[in-house]
């Protein structure tokens, strides 16, 4: 439901509109001319309003100059006339006005005309959200922090990247902060003023990531109630982060690529393409060169993503930010949590230097906000850290024990690797679980097993062919 304002002279006029619009489900006020607009409008609050351009007190170009310079959430206005003259059109909408109606109207197309609005406002209201979003991420702390020498390159990239309207293809293992390097991009940019919306394609089923990105027209599928932009839209003016692009199914890579290409989008349902203006940068955890070699990923789209390629290296290559990201989130959880700042001990910072760091950042910032809201001195004890550890985990840490017993006892030379290595040892047993139960998974048939492990077909036959894995008889496929 929305609020509107009818100012209209003439009774007739604010007699329809008011009809048709309550029957709509919107709350409607009305007055006779503008004066009483004015004194409505100073104390209570619109989503619309309906100005008739000549009407007693003040004309309608006068109330939406006033209302246009009242503020972001100024009521968006429609402009009445039953003088319908060019001048008078062209002076409406150079003023503001969300559209012009000639007197007299249809109905239907008031109707269209407000939800139009309501559906422009929503989005308005969804990239202001978007818009604070960036800048108080980065206002409240949640920024790049690191003194190492790959940091300090990164910035550097950074620096010499957000000016331009470069592609950037962000990568780096999960927890390490691609997302956080794409909006230091986008804040750092021309476009920072404008959205900066980020969709993570491994997060979306696979059958609504088109209308999730190019949008939608209302019932172009079942669900589909009403009209969406989609993301590309969205972000129209600023910068659009493609994140776990890696995911992105082969059969959608080539309408991206095309987007790219053309810099338009035609909504799912839609019969017209509408022009883009909006900065592109991707992100991904996976090795994309093997998903291009195993008919995965596009090359084509590889190239026009890595324009400008960013690696984020993983915290256990640069040990010595582990303090400065320490201290940094000691000092924002603290004042976030509403506990005092309490500072890790020698010997505690020396076990989180030695932790490897499999959750990258994401869990050193987890593992330091648990530690403030258990530590129950003054300072961060190492036993605290060991119980943060502890809780951040993964439920499968038996799993991760195990590997560490196989691991020492291969060392340890209590099982001979000594021809392959620990490590193709250790990853060859790995595989040969992984496939033996993906194919038991599937029944034996490999093409649903290649597509459970996400491996190509063929990939799938050379890995069973090299660790010499046969599918029972009862599973075998038809030749």
């Amino acid at each position: 439901m929305s609020r509107i304002l009818i100012a209209d002279d003439e009774r007739s006029i604010r007699f329809v509109l008011r009809e048709a619009l309550e029957a709509a489900g919107h709350e409607v006020q009305e007055v006779m001319d503008g004066a009483e607009a004015r004194e409505i409008l100073a104390r209570e609050t619109f989503d619309f309003a309906f100005f008739d351009i000549v009407m007693p007190g003040a004309s309608g170009l006068e109330l939406l100059d006033e209302v246009q310079s009242s503020g972001p959430d100024a009521p968006v206005v429609v402009i009445m006339t039953a003088k319908n003259t060019f001048e008078s059109a062209v002076e409406a909408m150079k003023r503001g006005a969300f559209d012009y109606l000639t007197k007299p109207f249809d109905l239907a197309q008031v109707e269209a005309l407000v939800a139009k609005a309501i559906r422009l406002r929503a989005l308005r209201d969804e990239v202001s959200v978007l818009r604070r979003q960036v800048g108080d991420a980065f206002r409240s702390g949640e920024r790049l922090v690191g003194t190492s020498a790959s940091m300090v390159d990164m910035f550097k990239t950074i620096g010499r990247v957000a000016a331009s309207d470069a592609s950037v293809l962000i990568r780096g293992e999960s927890g390490t902060g691609k997302e956080l390097v794409a909006s230091a991009i986008h804040y750092h940019s021309r476009r920072r003023d404008y959205p900066f919306v980020a969709v993570n394609m491994s997060a979306i089923p696979s059958e609504l990531i088109e209308a999730e990105l190019f949008g939608h027209e209302r019932g172009a599928f079942t669900g589909a109630v009403e009209a969406r932009a989609g993301r590309f839209r969205e972000a129209e003016g600023g910068t659009l982060l493609l994140d776990e692009i890696g995911d992105l199914p082969l059969s959608l890579q080539s309408k991206l690529l095309r987007v790219l290409q053309e810099r338009e989008v035609t909504p799912l349902g839609g019969k017209k393409s509408v022009r883009i203006d909006v900065r592109i940068l991707a992100a991904t955890h996976q090795d994309l060169e093997s998903a291009i070699a195993e008919k995965r990923f596009r090359d084509d789209l590889y190239f026009r993503l890595n324009v400008v390629p960013i690696e984020i290296a993983p915290l256990r290559e640069r040990p010595e930010d582990i303090e400065p990201l320490t201290q940094h989130f000691v000092k924002r959880f603290a004042k976030e949590l509403g506990v005092a700042e309490r500072w890790p001990t020698a010997e505690t910072m020396e076990r989180l230097r030695k932790h490897g760091w499999p959750g990258n950042v994401r869990e050193l910032e987890n593992v330091i906000k648990r530690a403030l809201v258990l530590a129950s001195g003054e300072v961060i004890a190492p036993e605290e850290i060991d119980n943060a550890f502890d809780r951040a985990r993964p439920s499968n840490s038996e799993w991760t024990h195990l590997v560490e017993n196989e691991l020492v006892d291969m060392f340890d030379g209590v099982r001979d690797c000594e021809e392959k290595g620990a490590y193709w040892t250790l990853i060859e047993r790995l595989e040969r679980v992984v496939i033996q139960r993906s194919l038991q998974r599937s029944g034996g048939n490999q093409i649903q097993a290649a597509k459970l492990l996400g491996i190509n077909r063929n990939t799938l036959r050379k890995k069973m062919t090299e660790l010499e894995i046969t599918v029972p008889e009862a599973y075998s496929e038809p030749a």
